[in-house]
């Protein structure tokens, strides 16, 4: 498969995924303002370490999906069409959304 290809069913897939985190958010949302009981079973689920994989990924969707967003944006001004710019702006998308996860799931607790 092409890295066009490929990064452009990631792009979809993480819109997805980040539409499932937002569910997640809401349910959450909810929690809270329904009462402590709640909000404390909740909080001891977000803590567990299955919910901290979703947790990760999801950022990684959210991530990856606005910094490809920004590269969409860029070809919609008509820029960066060449095959080496697609190939590099991909390579770029891919390792800043890496990158920047890293950084937020390092320092989250800072």
């Amino acid at each position: 498969p092409q890295l066009t290809s490929v990064l452009s069913i990631m792009h979809r897939m993480t819109g997805v995924f980040s539409f499932l985190g937002a569910i997640c958010i809401l349910i959450w949302l909810v929690t809270l303002a329904w009462d402590a009981a709640s909000y404390e079973f909740l909080r001891d689920v977000t803590v567990s370490i299955p919910v901290q994989i979703f947790l990760f990924f999801w950022t990684q969707a959210l991530i990856y999906n606005l910094f490809n967003g920004i590269r969409h944006m860029i070809w919609e001004a008509g820029k960066g069409f060449e095959i080496p710019e697609i190939y590099r702006s991909g390579k770029i998308v891919v390792a800043l959304s890496v990158i920047v996860n890293f950084l937020i799931w390092v320092t989250k607790g800072l």
